[in-house]
C-alpha cells in the first residue's frame, strides 16, 4: 500500500488507551537518499496532547505496532475474553488502516497481568486468523496500565501469497 512514495488519508475508528480517534493520517517521510520509506499511523509528536508515541510505524513494507490495550469506553472489561476481543479489534484496525490484514502479522507478544489468562486468551486469539499463526510470546508481566489484564504488541509485513 506503501509504495511509490504516496501519502494516504485513512479515515477509520482507532483506539489507543480505550480513546476513540476519528480520522488517521499516514505521514510518509524518505531519508535522504530516498531509499527508505516510513510512514506513521496515529502519530505522536512532542509537542502533541496524545500519548508519547505511535499507533505504527511502517519502515520498507514493515509495520511495527506499538503496545495496545483492550479498553471499552476506557474501562478493562470484566470478563477476561472481552478484553482479549478488544485488544485484538485494535490490533486489526490499526493494520486494516496500513492495507493489512490479521494474516499479515509475522510477530506478536502479549503481556498478560496474570498468565491465568491463557486459555481465555487463546480462546478468543485463534478466531482472528485464517492463516498459520504468527511467532507469538506470552508472558507474566505483573501489573499493565490502567489494571488491563493483556497488553499487545506486533510486527506484520504483508503477504505476497494472497
Amino acid at each position: 500500500m506503501f509504495k511509490n512514495n504516496r501519502i494516504y488519508l485513512i479515515i477509520s475508528m482507532f483506539s489507543s488507551l480505550g480513546l476513540a480517534i476519528g480520522c488517521t493520517e499516514v505521514q510518509v517521510e524518505m531519508d535522504e537518499g530516498g531509499e527508505s520509506e516510513r510512514s506513521y499511523i496515529n502519530a505522536g509528536t512532542p509537542g502533541g496532547d496524545g500519548p508519547p508515541f505511535s499507533g505504527a510505524v511502517m519502515v520498507d513494507g514493515t509495520l511495527y505496532i506499538s503496545g495496545a490495550l483492550g479498553l471499552i469506553d476506557g474501562e478493562v472489561p470484566e470478563d477476561p475474553a472481552d478484553e482479549a476481543r478488544a485488544v485484538l479489534d485494535s490490533i486489526k484496525r490499526t493494520l486494516e488502516a496500513a492495507g493489512m490484514t490479521m494474516d499479515d502479522l509475522v510477530s506478536i507478544q502479549v503481556f498478560c497481568s496474570d498468565v491465568s489468562h491463557y486459555g481465555a486468551f487463546n480462546g478468543v486469539y485463534r478466531t482472528y486468523f485464517s492463516k498459520e499463526f504468527p511467532a507469538r510470546a506470552f508472558v507474566g508481566s505483573g501489573p499493565l496500565l490502567f489494571g488491563a489484564r493483556f497488553e499487545v504488541l506486533g510486527i506484520a509485513v504483508e503477504r505476497d501469497d494472497d
